[in-house]
């Protein structure tokens, strides 16, 4: 059995094309899937695509089904989702979501295809990695019911975590962020918003996604005694000042990095993360989540609009790429 696909693949830093190829037969143990969408995860892939991952995490930031390697020619990204075309009976004809870059069709172990829920549309799907990520930052941080919490950056990431936070009884969540245009979103997602010079000060835990030094400022400025704040931005090659003067160690701050690769260590004597993933997954059934999927191209389109996608000035929280095939 013999399939022909298509796969973005980032040539060079800042360049993209499409490359075509013939998969290999798929193995007893294999399904063939075809896209229906995938997502580009905006923090990493723009580090990806302009050629800024740090030499020495070149093996740890390898995406599951990666091919090639760092800086270029790499196929790189880890949010797929699509319908099962062959391999175990009963995932044939399923929607499933994978770990796998953007590409038209491909075979992967039936073990690495989740199932995608009854009642959380294909295109929604492509948040569960995000979600993964969300999820694993508040474990983390070890929110309970009653926390006031605050989410400084108002990506996909930032917005995934302020709504997961706003879930938890009592918790009065607050997104910050320096774009107004935010303000919609939290609205949907159910939280409060602020801009950085009016966000609430004296909070029990502050998340910070903004990838920016300045963000970072301002979550460590809300943060009240002895409060954490969990870092969740990675920043690749660039070095980010951190305030660790002032009042920094008379209020007792924690600083806490978070990063999907391990799973939260309070969690990690029960949990996989597998199981992990499809709690992500079974958490997709509200449609207010939509408002994150912001935009949506043709996966052709990919080598144009890439650049714009993952520029310095782009306003897209989660990018959906649409296939061909998409159906539903």
């Amino acid at each position: 059995m013999l399939h022909d696909a298509d796969a973005f693949w980032i040539a060079a830093p800042g360049r993209g094309e499409i490359r075509h190829k013939t998969l290999h037969t798929p193995t007893a143990d294999d399904v063939v899937v075809r896209a229906l969408y995938s997502g580009v995860s905006r923090g990493t892939e723009s580090l990806v695509f302009h050629g800024r991952v740090p030499v020495e995490e070149y093996q740890r930031m390898r995406a599951p089904f990666q091919t090639g390697d760092f800086p270029a020619p790499v196929k790189y990204g880890y949010a797929s989702v699509g319908v099962v075309e062959a391999g175990h009976p009963a995932l044939v004809g399923r929607t499933v979501f994978a770990l796998y870059p953007h590409q038209t069709r491909y075979v992967i172990p039936a073990s690495a295809a989740h199932l995608v829920p009854e009642g959380v549309p294909a295109r929604r799907a492509i948040l569960a990695a995000n979600l993964e990520t969300a999820v694993n930052a508040v474990w983390d941080a070890a929110v309970v019911p009653g926390n006031q919490v605050a989410v400084v950056g108002g990506g996909a990431v930032g917005c995934l975590v302020a709504w997961l936070a706003g879930r938890i009884p009592g918790c009065d969540v607050e997104l910050v962020d320096v774009n107004p245009s935010r303000r919609a979103i939290a609205e949907r997602l159910g939280v409060r918003f602020s801009d950085p010079a009016s966000a609430t000060w004296d909070t029990d835990v502050v998340f910070h996604a903004s990838a920016t030094a300045a963000g970072l400022a301002t979550a460590m400025r809300l943060a009240g005694v002895e409060s954490t704040v969990v870092e969740l931005s990675w920043y690749g090659d660039t070095i980010v000042p951190a305030p660790l003067g002032g009042a920094f160690h008379s209020r007792r701050l924690i600083l806490k990095a978070s990063q999907v690769g391990q799973l939260a260590p309070a969690m990690r004597s029960r949990w996989t993360h597998d199981r992990r993933l499809e709690l992500a997954l079974s958490l997709l059934t509200d449609a207010a989540l939509d408002v994150i999927i912001s935009h949506e191209c043709a996966f052709e389109d990919l080598p144009r609009v890439m650049p714009e996608i993952l520029g310095a000035s782009s306003d897209v929280l989660c990018q959906a790429v649409r296939y061909a095939t998409a159906t539903v």
